[in-house]
């Protein structure tokens, strides 16, 4: 009973969260609650539930400015015209109904790195490729598949997605070791999702007419530039760049930023780099015309949004999880889990299946992760020995975890917020076709092949074929006995 009662405040949040409470509001009262429940479960005073979950918040301080200063450099990329050169580079090449789909994931995936926003990245891309769609007479549903899909990629890799920075945090991990861990999966999951998107473009026998996205974003109706900007205002900024046109060296900010990524530079140095580079080629471009509003309006913008959500979130989350570790809370799920699992591949295939079962449950994939991330993490430290250096791999596996099947599987959940959002956007924007969720999710390759390759490959050490993206292996960490358990807890309990 009093297991249970230890874990309750996990039940909390995750109620307030499907009652539709943001996190903002949801991770503070089960924090209280947790506080309650400690005090009188632990016997400690406030003070010392209060010092645990600041300490907490500690460990998290950096990933708070690394949001800070990626939302930054997406503002200064969506203004500057970054993401409109991308969008401008491949509509030049020439679309058919064949390539449509194929093109759209491509723009959205890269885009959407550039940007770090899914929803942000399909409001801006489906008026142009589902009126493009339309012109070049390609398949509506694999077409709003494959942005949808594509948009979703930078949401799991992307340096400045919230979710990348966030599902990092909570595992205790930097943002640029746990891109290069999952760079070449992720690029593989791309690969085949967009090969997939042209088989399918070929058997269905679509058209080989041409289309360009001057033509598609002129027929835009009126009232749906209107809806639009209710809904993305930044989407209708983009529209217009892509439009009138931005200089394709603007696609250089993007680059350095990325290459500088793989290369092992730390974090903000990429983040700033990006910043800089945004400005001073935009200087040339003409998209910036004022250094004062470059800070003031974009660089300062990002931090605000950042600091007036996300980054006070995260610091309730923290401090939430610094109390569930004071009572040992997740111990129940840990005993579990230990018992089902033969081996640690296990153990993290089990993580991933938790993953993926809560952001069912929750139906929204930020509160997936704020809500299963401590629960994942505390299975690995509660259960598994190895070197620090094996541990930190696992908590990177953990992040991709709860990143991609936040991300990628709420693609295929029809009931989840970010179908929801999408099937609006799209209603809104191409308001000749009736969207149903389950007809847009069949045809979403890259979600399928993202969430599938990755339960197989943890599963059956497979992984090891993909450079960077191994799990270590028995008996460089191996599950702990009993008696270590045991002896961890008489520890906490001292």
């Amino acid at each position: 009973m009093i297991a249970v009662l230890k874990l309750s405040p996990v039940f909390v949040l995750a109620a307030l969260m499907i009652s539709g409470f943001d996190a903002l509001i949801a991770a503070p009262l089960a924090t209280i609650v947790a506080a309650l429940i400690a005090m009188w479960t632990e016997k400690k005073n406030f003070a010392y539930i209060l010092d645990a979950a600041i300490t907490n918040v500690r460990e998290i301080t950096i990933a708070l400015f690394i949001l800070m200063a990626a939302y930054a450099l997406a503002e200064t990329f969506m203004s500057t015209g970054v993401g409109a050169s991308i969008i401008n580079m491949a509509l030049n090449l020439g679309i058919t109904g064949k390539t449509v789909a194929l093109t759209g994931a491509i723009v959205t995936s890269v885009l959407s790195i550039a940007t770090g926003t899914s929803w942000g990245t399909f409001a801006a891309c489906a008026p142009i490729f589902l009126w493009l769609n339309h012109i070049v007479g390609g398949n509506i549903l694999l077409t709003t598949a494959a942005i949808a899909g594509g948009a979703c990629f930078g949401d799991n890799i992307g340096l400045i997605s919230d979710t990348t920075i966030v599902s990092s945090g909570i595992q205790g991990v930097e943002v640029v070791r746990r891109i290069r861990h999952q760079g070449v999966w992720s690029g593989l999951v791309l690969l085949c999702g967009v090969v997939a998107f042209g088989v399918a473009g070929m058997m269905m026998g679509l058209p080989s007419v041409t289309g360009n996205g001057s033509e598609a974003i002129n027929q835009i109706p009126a009232e749906v530039w209107t809806k639009l900007a209710e809904e993305r205002e930044s989407a209708v900024t983009l529209l217009n760049q892509v439009r009138d046109g931005v200089p394709y060296y603007m696609v250089i900010p993007l680059v350095l930023v990325l290459v500088a990524a793989f290369m092992g530079y730390q974090t903000f140095i990429c983040l700033f780099l990006g910043i800089a580079a945004a400005y001073v080629l935009g200087k040339f471009a003409g998209t910036v015309t004022s250094t004062t509003d470059y800070l003031n309006d974009l660089v300062m913008t990002g931090f605000a949004d950042a600091g007036s959500w996300v980054v006070v979130m995260m610091m309730w989350v923290a401090a939430f999880g610094g109390i569930m570790k004071v009572m040992d809370a997740f111990k129940p799920v840990s005993d579990l889990v230990g018992k089902i699992s033969k081996n640690v591949r296990q153990l993290m295939f089990w993580n991933a299946i938790l993953s993926i079962f809560g952001n069912m449950a929750l139906a929204d994939e930020m509160a997936q992760i704020v809500t299963i991330g401590p629960i994942i993490r505390n299975l690995v430290e509660k259960n598994v020995v190895g070197s620090e250096e094996d541990i930190y791999t696992l908590k990177l596996r953990n992040a991709t975890f709860s990143d991609a099947m936040g991300v990628f599987g709420s693609q295929l959940i029809p009931w989840h917020v970010y179908i929801g959002f999408y099937i609006g956007i799209a209603s809104t924007v191409y308001p000749l076709h009736e969207f149903i969720a389950i007809d847009i999710i069949k045809y979403n390759f890259i979600a399928f092949i993202a969430v599938f390759s990755m339960l197989f490959l943890t599963l059956t050490g497979f992984d090891r074929f993909i450079p960077k993206f191994a799990l270590p292996r028995e008996p460089k960490v191996r599950l702990k006995t009993a008696e270590e358990k045991k002896a961890d807890e008489a520890a906490i309990h001292a």
